[in-house]
């Protein structure tokens, strides 16, 4: 059998059930590439009682470990909701093909949790994601996904790679609507789901030297129904 198990936000959010497959499998792995943690697997494998393998986005995305499920059961731990990334139900279509039994145990994830900042999940457009920038590559094509939100008057989530700063990633989206929108207050999200969860609420000046950690994103508000405005300043108040 195979288990692809969503651990939710922190450490201490695996499910009941995911918990109780994972005590029983013959080995659990753990894709560690497309998220930055707000924890260590340390901290996870003491939650579950068993060591656990991390996976590089090589090793998953070739699929060679499931050929493991023909004699043992196997499980994949994915940081959120487990099937959020194209490369993960590529594994189910795998399972399939290959005959492989397969359960899914569903958990929260950031497209969730933006919801305690107050604005309505389903007036959210299509999300971004915000590259590291390097020396010589500088790609700025997330902007034209927010410009195309606020068009149809959708709030914007920009989500940040691993490896990118809070400030580094302000000074970008500074950069990058230079021009090409013009920047009201936006969000900030930091390690939200999580006991150390931060949300700020300003004009982009204002939001430099907050204390914001890994994983954070960015929401770019579109227009605000009375409630999410409500909700805002009060956020902006605390």
């Amino acid at each position: 059998m195979f288990y692809l198990i969503g651990l939710g936000l922190s450490e201490k959010s695996i499910s009941l059930e995911a918990l109780d497959a994972c005590r029983k499998a013959d080995k659990i792995y753990i894709e560690y590439y497309t998220v930055e943690f707000p924890y260590s697997i340390e901290k996870l494998e003491r939650v579950i009682g068993k060591r656990i393998i991390p996976l590089t986005r090589i090793m998953v995305e070739h699929e060679e470990f499931l050929e493991e499920v023909r004699k043992k059961d196997i499980i994949l731990l994915v940081y959120g909701s487990p099937l959020t990334a194209t490369t993960h139900i590529s594994l189910i279509l795998k399972c399939k093909e290959l005959g492989f039994e397969y359960r899914v145990f569903e958990n929260s994830s950031i497209l969730d949790a933006v919801c305690e900042t107050g604005l309505q999940i389903y007036k959210f457009g299509k999300t971004a994601s915000m590259p590291k920038w390097e020396e010589k590559h500088k790609p700025k094509s997330f902007i034209d996904i927010v410009k195309f939100n606020q068009l149809i008057k959708s709030h914007s989530l920009i989500l940040i790679d691993i490896g990118l700063d809070y400030g580094d990633a302000l000074k970008q989206l500074q950069e990058v609507c230079k021009g090409k929108i013009k920047l009201d207050k936006i969000v900030v999200c930091s390690k939200l789901g999580t006991e150390d969860s931060r949300i700020y609420y300003d004009f982009l000046p204002g939001l430099y030297g907050k204390e914001v950690y890994a994983p954070f994103c960015f929401i770019i508000p579109s227009s605000l129904h009375f409630l999410e405005e409500e909700a805002l300043n009060e956020l902006k108040n605390d």
